[in-house]
Order: structure tokens, then sequence, then C-alpha cells
């Protein structure tokens, strides 16, 4: 399995604007490709308090899977993104391909 994290800092100005966006309207559209089967998000716990940071882990049988993703919906789903919370946002992306689950 695939799991594709992205890791935002929000600015705290803007979370609850973001957190809504994000289960209403952003996390719909990339579970509506097809390509993954589960999305969840995560609250980062941090000692900081500037900024608030969550971790949007999606899940996907494999690279191939992945892969369709990247080619066909990611980049117009981040313009969109970036449209909205590229000035209040700072996104960190990370692809992991799951060894073991215990």
């Amino acid at each position: 399995m695939i799991i594709y994290n992205i890791t935002i800092s929000v600015e705290k100005e803007i979370v609850q604007e973001w957190l809504d966006w994000m289960q209403k309207k952003h996390i719909p559209q990339v579970m509506s490709t097809g390509c993954f089967f589960k999305a969840q998000i995560n609250k980062v716990l941090a000692l900081d308090d500037s900024e608030e940071t969550y971790a949007i882990a999606y899940t996907c049988i494999d690279k191939k899977n992945f892969d369709n993703y990247q080619k066909n919906y990611a980049s117009l789903l981040q313009k969109e993104y970036l449209d909205l919370y590229a000035n209040n946002t700072f996104v960190f992306r990370t692809v992991m391909k799951k060894v073991k689950e215990f």
C-alpha cells in the first residue's frame, strides 16, 4: 500500500475555515478520483503555538493508483488549494510505502 501524506501548517486565524474546506470540498474531491480508498486528518501535537499543523493521509492500493492520481488529478486539485491557501499555509508532501503493520 502507498500512503500519500501531506503535512500542512495553517495560520491560526484561518484554521476553522481551512478545516471546513478540507472536509467538505478538497478531501471529497481527492477521494472521488477513485485513486485512494482511505483518507484521514490528523492533528500534529507540537510545542510551538504559533500555527496549527495537520497531516492528511491518503491510502491507495499500489503505486499505479498513486501515479494515476499524480498524472491525471493532482495538478488541478493542488492549483485550487494554492489559489485559496498559498499565503496562509505551508505544505510538505511525502509518499510512503507500507512495509508492515503491527
